[in-house]
């Protein structure tokens, strides 16, 4: 099958991932491989006696880390895994978890990190359409996979992680027994090419089957280092994981934690009382999570007023609001924005801080530091474009898609030429965002191109109304989409989650957004009700959506799955 790399090269896909050209050597010196195996390999030995991984009562030195690592490495070789076979894990933010993302492509394989809210037939449909010959279930999660367990077509062995009081684990060996079997000698890597696989991470699936987005040795490498630029990891920084390993590998910091010898936090399940809890036992200097972690954190009573240290707090996952922006510097959090998708390894833009927002008012820096901003160092340059992919004009308005290139663009979808083509046509990859491009150079997100509401003709920008809902001290969450309309064609609705203790009704905050924005963009009803979210915490409009559109036709168009 062939394939796009994000440069417009046509690339092969094989067995062990992405066959090219060789490249010609010009001297003796043969050209070092970029994969993140090198972070390991590394700090195992510079950094061997320093905490790692701290995981409940377990922490394991880099030394150790290293060790473990190459244990399950060995053992899945000697269990029969070869160069190119996918292994699947369903594991929460644990150190397995962790282990898996070097072990696994020690190995050879690639890692399939699975979704641990899925259904049982979803993580079927997973394991299967990657090929996975071996399967790594926290005992937590076992019963999720028990039902399919005789329809997982290509497993070959079950390892069994964590086995938890109470839990009842599923057939075969367990984990740390599994580890005994290899060996903590270093292992030889098989890798030949940085361009061969090194994950499997499946979309959510929202329109369709998920498909599975492939990254390479060389996207996970370059993605890893780019988010230590931005985010300001040191040797002595503190990372703890509210973000889900298994969402775009945790944005690659399961690998770009390590090469900076900083220590990795695990965390079981996103509690606001406990995040907080374990931000001052440990110390913990860097944290990332969607917006709507971020809010439960912020409305936490038991949250401190001011930060008496360091954090950064990485925000993706949806357009945060100025709003939310403001209030986590005002708690003293140094925010760093980013945006992406999973096709894109996780964040690909960044909202870089100019030394001149410092003097303006804070309203009006929470604004600009809302917007998704400007390509990583570590990629290549975004581009808001029009269907002709011609780039609109910088001038903050004009309407179009972003797109991408570069290594930090994924090779392609598994087993799935058609799709592949659809995302890569004209030589980008087409995000499925509609966007503008201000003339400072930075992209700021007006919708999904499946979210933009028309009505009347108009086109209303559902992140604007929500972001205008956000500002009103009564809204904790709020999500606005196009329902029927007789006479527009579909009109906006907001549904709303109140704060704790909080009241506003429907006629006070639909006439809250009409003294700040045009009445034609205002909700015209407002629902009071919880929201649905997806594992990652972002919020899923298409469950709205189909509930107020069932009997009613609309065409919308697909997009990709967003970080």
């Amino acid at each position: 099958m062939i394939l796009a790399n994000g440069l417009g090269v046509g690339i092969k896909e094989t067995k062990s991932g992405l066959q090219r050209k060789p490249m010609a050597i010009t001297n003796s010196v043969s050209r070092s491989l970029q994969t993140p195996l090198k972070f390991l390999k590394r700090n195992a030995v510079v950094y061997a006696e320093k905490i790692a991984i701290v995981d409940g009562r377990r922490q394991f030195t880099y030394g150790e880390f290293g060790e473990r690592v190459n244990r399950l490495a060995s053992a899945l070789r000697f269990a029969g895994i070869e160069q190119g076979d996918r292994v699947a894990i369903l594991c929460p933010n644990t150190a397995p978890m962790l282990e898996a993302h070097f072990g696994i492509p020690l190995a050879g394989a690639a890692v399939v990190a699975i979704n641990t809210r899925l259904s049982s037939k979803e993580i079927a449909y997973i394991v299967n359409h990657s090929g996975a010959r071996c399967l790594l279930v926290d005992a937590e999660l076992a019963a999720s996979v028990r039902p399919v367990v005789g329809e997982l077509k290509t497993v070959q062995q079950t390892i069994n992680v964590d086995d938890h009081a109470g839990t009842s684990p599923l057939e075969g060996l367990d984990y740390e027994s599994f580890l005994e079997s290899g060996s903590p000698d270093p292992v030889r890597w098989r890798i030949k090419d940085e361009e061969e696989t090194i994950a499997v991470n499946y979309t959510s699936g929202t329109t369709g089957r998920p498909k599975g987005v492939l990254y390479t040795h060389r996207g996970a490498y370059l993605n890893a280092l780019g988010e230590l630029l931005e985010t300001g990891v040191r040797p002595e920084s503190v990372y703890l994981w509210t973000l889900p390993m298994f969402h775009c590998n945790g944005w690659c910091f399961t690998w770009g934690i390590t090469p900076m010898g900083a220590r990795h936090i695990g965390l079981r399940k996103v509690d606001p009382g406990e995040i907080w809890r374990m931000i001052e036992q440990h110390g913990v200097t860097h944290l990332n999570g969607a917006p709507v972690v971020m809010v439960s954190l912020l409305n936490h009573p038991g949250r401190p007023k001011h930060l008496d240290r360091e954090l950064t707090i990485t925000i993706a996952g949806a357009p945060p609001s100025p709003t939310l922006l403001e209030q986590l510097e005002e708690l003293g959090a140094t925010v760093v924005h980013v945006y992406g998708l999973t096709e894109t390894y996780g964040p690909h833009t960044v909202c870089a801080t100019q030394s001149g927002w410092a003097s303006l008012p804070k309203s009006q820096q929470a604004r600009l530091r809302a917007r998704q901003g400007v390509a990583y160092v570590a990629t290549d340059d975004v581009r808001v474009v029009d269907e002709q992919l011609v780039d609109v004009p910088a001038d903050g308005q004009t309407l179009g898609e972003v797109v991408m290139q570069g290594s930090n663009v994924m090779a392609g979808y598994h087993n799935d030429p058609e799709a592949t083509a659809r995302a890569f046509r004209g030589g980008w990859f087409h995000s499925g965002d509609v966007a503008v491009m201000h003339p400072d150079g930075y992209i700021e997100l007006r919708d999904r191109i499946k979210d933009v509401i028309i009505s009347g003709g108009e086109n209303i920008s559902s992140i604007e109304v929500e972001q205008t809902l956000y500002r009103h001290p009564a809204v904790l969450q709020v999500a606005v989409i196009g329902v029927p309309h007789e006479k527009w064609g579909e009109t906006p609705k907001a549904f709303v989650m109140l704060k704790t203790g909080a009241e506003a009704t429907e006629a006070e905050l639909i006439e809250f957004c009409r003294e700040q924005i045009a009445h034609f963009k205002c909700p015209s009803s407002v629902e009071f009700t919880a929201l649905p979210k997806t594992s990652t915490g972002k919020i899923q409009k298409f469950v709205l959506r189909d509930k107020e559109w069932d009997g009613h036709v609309k065409h919308v168009q697909g997009g990709k799955s967003e970080t």
